[in-house]
């Protein structure tokens, strides 16, 4: 059984491991105040190119949203979201947990625009319910889009004209950046949103993920924060040693790179099949639409995601491709479907 499920089903990069390894038995402060977080949160501000950033890093995709959401927001303040955003579906309630509502929105592709939003604002014009404050985004977006830099730049606009927090979650930037359709640059980011991360945890770390808070008014004493929700890792050194091995030369973009390149070996191969896709996805996530006997054949050597039913004989099934996956364990898959698919 191989799994195209996600993109953290293997445990690190060997060079990850090898770092911790040879790091073990060096004695270092707690709680993120080591030399090895400090190095490395250093070199993350040279690779944004920026020195007037906050950078934390904690473990986890969902801790880092519920942490940082829960401190930018006052108590009668909501986020808005894609309705497919990630923090609307995938995280157990964690931001209405903080007390924060999240208000959802039908976007096209998973991508919010200014119109969605203002129509969001229309809605809630007084005291009388939440106030929407702040924008939440991910790119690459939970079906796998990505934000172009216009794009990003027309909501960077409208966010600050309208007094909005806008917001990014980077659980795969790497993947997003890396994409042959990207044209945004990470140095790109300080300037676009008000605070992001930088995802580990689905590149290539055994975890960790770095929150970057570009926005003056949001750094106040978030240290505090982290704390109270539990984000405060006594250990902290392991989250810096991996981020410093990651980004001392190219290895975080080299790693997506190569996931990209095997989601590439499916999208051209299955379209070659005449199977269509749920939605264009230049990412590491596809979502191809197959006959539900074709899937339940699959199954039987491959795991992955039923996403959604499109009609009674079809489902779009997702497909992950990561920084470890298998180029031969790729093309079986495309093999098993050609089968497949020219047998029914």
């Amino acid at each position: 059984m191989y799994s195209f499920k996600n993109d953290y089903s293997e445990g690190a990069h060997p060079r990850i491991l090898k770092a911790l390894m040879e790091s073990n038995f060096v004695q270092e402060e707690g709680y993120g105040e080591d030399q090895f977080s400090i190095n490395a949160i250093e070199l993350l501000k040279e690779r944004i190119g920026r020195t007037d950033v906050d950078i934390h890093l904690l473990t986890g995709g969902t801790q880092t949203n519920l942490t940082a959401l829960s401190a930018f927001l006052r108590p009668h303040e909501a986020a808005m979201a894609a309705s497919t955003g990630h923090i609307l579906g995938h995280e157990t309630g964690a931001i209405e947990a903080t007390g924060h509502k999240v208000i959802s929105i039908d976007a096209l592709d998973g991508k919010l625009t200014p119109a969605n939003i203002q129509a969001v604002l229309e809605a809630h014009p007084d005291e009388h319910m939440v106030k929407p404050k702040l924008v939440y985004i991910s790119n690459s977006t939970e079906i796998g889009t990505i934000y172009k830099k216009d794009e990003l730049q027309q909501l960077s606009h409208f966010c600050h004209e309208n007094n909005l927090i806008l917001y990014m979650d980077g659980a795969r930037l790497g993947s997003a950046l890396c994409s042959t359709e990207n044209d945004l640059l990470m140095t790109d980011l300080p300037e676009l949103v008000d605070a992001f991360y930088i995802g580990g945890t689905k590149n290539g770390t055994l975890l960790g993920e770095a929150l970057v808070i570009c926005r003056a008014a949001l750094k106040e004493e978030f240290r505090y924060h982290m704390k109270q929700k539990g984000a405060l890792l006594a250990k902290g050194r392991l989250l810096g040693i991996q981020f410093l091995e990651l980004f001392r030369d190219n290895l975080f973009f080299d790693l997506a790179t190569h996931a990209n390149q095997m989601a590439a070996i499916l999208r051209v191969e299955l379209t070659k099949a005449n199977i269509p896709f749920l939605n264009h996805s230049p990412s590491n996530q596809l979502f191809p639409i197959l006959p539900h006997s074709v899937i339940a054949d699959l199954e039987s050597k491959y795991a992955f995601h039923i996403w959604e039913k499109v009609d009674d004989d079809h489902s779009a099934i997702r497909l992950v491709t990561s920084w470890a996956t298998k180029k031969e364990m790729v093309e079986a898959f495309i093999d098993d479907v050609k089968v497949n698919i020219y047998s029914v």
